[in-house]
Parts: C-alpha cells; sequence; structure tokens
C-alpha cells in the first residue's frame, strides 16, 4: 500500500475519531444539562452546543463511513448493471465528487463571511457562528477528498468501488 494510501487512510480515521469525541460530548452535554435541572441551575445554550456538536459528528465522520461502506448507496441498482458496474461507480463517484467538493468551497466562503460580518447565534449562548462551521468546512472537505480518492482509485486501478464486502479489503 502506498504512503499516499496509508496517509489518506489514517485521516480518514482520525476524522472519524473526531466524530466519535464530538458524540461524547454530546453526551457530556446531556449529563450537564440533567445535573443543572436537578441543581436548580441552568446552562444556558446547552441545547445549541449539542447542535453545534451533533453537526461535527457528522461532518467529521463522512469520510470514514464512505471509506468503510457504511454510506447508503445505489448498490441495487450499480449491481444490476453487470459489465457496465465500473462505468456507474465512477459516474457516482464524479458526480459525488463534484457535488461535494462545491459544498466545501461554499462552506468555506460561508465561514469567511460569517467571521467577518461577526454573526453571532440566535440562543443564549451567543456564540460566533464562525467556531462551529469550522467543523462543517473540514468535514465537507475531507469527504470531497474521500469521494475523489475513490474515484481516482476507481478509475486508475482494479478496485471497484466499496461493498461491506470490500471495505475489510480497505484495510489492508
Amino acid at each position: 500500500m502506498s504512503t499516499i494510501r496509508k496517509c489518506l487512510d489514517w485521516l480518514y480515521l482520525v476524522g472519524g475519531a473526531i466524530g466519535a469525541l464530538f458524540l461524547i460530548f454530546i453526551l457530556c452535554i446531556i449529563c450537564a444539562q440533567m445535573v443543572a435541572r436537578w441543581t436548580g441551575t441552568t446552562f444556558p445554550g446547552s441545547t445549541n452546543y449539542a447542535g453545534y456538536c451533533m453537526a461535527a459528528s457528522t461532518f467529521f465522520a463522512l469520510a470514514y463511513a464512505l471509506n468503510h461502506g457504511a454510506h447508503i448507496r445505489v448498490s441495487l441498482f450499480l449491481g444490476k448493471m453487470g459489465k457496465y458496474r465500473r462505468l456507474g461507480e465512477i459516474w457516482c463517484y464524479a458526480i459525488a465528487g463534484c457535488t461535494m467538493t462545491f459544498f466545501a468551497w461554499y462552506a468555506f466562503e460561508r465561514n469567511l463571511q460569517t467571521k467577518k460580518f461577526k454573526f453571532m447565534s440566535q440562543g443564549l449562548d451567543a456564540t460566533p457562528l464562525w467556531i462551529p462551521e469550522i467543523s462543517m468546512t473540514v468535514g465537507a472537505t475531507l469527504f470531497a477528498i474521500a469521494l475523489w480518492d475513490h474515484l481516482i482509485r476507481i478509475v486508475f486501478t482494479d478496485h471497484m468501488g466499496i461493498d461491506k464486502a470490500d471495505a475489510s479489503r480497505l484495510q489492508e
């Protein structure tokens, strides 16, 4: 396995680990809300923080999930394509790669505008929105890289896309 392949797989793993960490943060926020209720105190903005963590966990885990065959895909349709499956995979990854690259670019642009115009959340937390938006930008960029990575592998190698059965082969 090439060095680039190992680095990309490591990057996807790190994204998945960060996504899992944000799920733990959600648990901690929920526990802190419960303690605040029991003690009669308040935890302003806790709902917003939980939402930020949910978005971060989703976006950071996208590339890891793709690399492990955990995304809902058009496998049923691709399986029926027979000898044209490779072309179907190429088409799917090309469309998804272009779409996600477009999304990542505009997420980055949005993040810059949010910081420039000093947008704040509407909740009690009054968090500058560029901070939670960073996770969307980084996660979307990582997912776009993963899609292009798999497209390049399909075009230039004998790789035939990701199925749950093939996911174990990716780890070798």
